[in-house]
């Protein structure tokens, strides 16, 4: 570019607004990209990918399942995955109490007091539930149907991760280079 000719607008066809509007899409379209879960993709794809997968393979990449049972040509195979996890506040100073500094009897300042006060109650958000529940449904010895009970759809991964590496991936197809 020439010194005194202006760079061409990035977005030279919209009015400003919408150019700003525009952008800010792109934004956040690229911010909720950065949230997508890569366990429950896989997990996803498995709903599909794992039908026709016979009894055999099945139990020998999944293992035994925690439950099961039969209705006339169907059975049904329940694996669980995953942890209720917990995430407790720090604990308090040590020996900062109830009565600080002044020490009334029985709170003072002594290394490992117990002090109710000091700890406060788990809030909202420190309790996090990702446990899975995923039944396969089969009928002949194959898997017709895998279903999933979870509230979170990426814990649900840890079930079928050995099966999924047995599916073969389709690949896009590479081009040719033209020569």
């Amino acid at each position: 570019m020439s010194p005194g000719k202006e760079a061409p607008p990035v977005l030279p066809h919209l009015p400003p607004l919408r150019r700003s509007a525009a952008v800010l899409l792109l934004v956040v379209a690229g911010g909720l990209a950065g949230c997508a879960d890569p366990r429950a993709d896989v997990a996803l794809a498995a709903q599909s990918a794992l039908v026709g997968l016979p009894k055999g393979t099945l139990l020998s990449c999944a293992g035994v399942p925690h439950r099961q049972a039969a209705s006339g040509a169907l059975e049904f195979f329940t694996y669980r995955a995953g942890s209720i996890d917990y995430y407790a506040p720090p604990p308090p100073p040590v020996g900062y109490g109830w009565g600080y500094p002044w020490g009334y009897p029985g709170w003072r300042h002594r290394g490992l007091d117990y002090d109710p006060w000091d700890y406060y109650p788990p809030r909202a958000g420190d309790v996090v539930d990702n446990r899975c529940e995923a039944t396969f449904t089969l009928r002949n010895g194959a898997v017709e149907q895998l279903v999933y009970r979870a509230s979170s759809v990426g814990a649900c991964a840890a079930v079928v991760q050995n099966c999924m590496a047995l599916v073969p991936q389709s690949l896009p197809p590479r081009p040719t280079p033209s020569g």
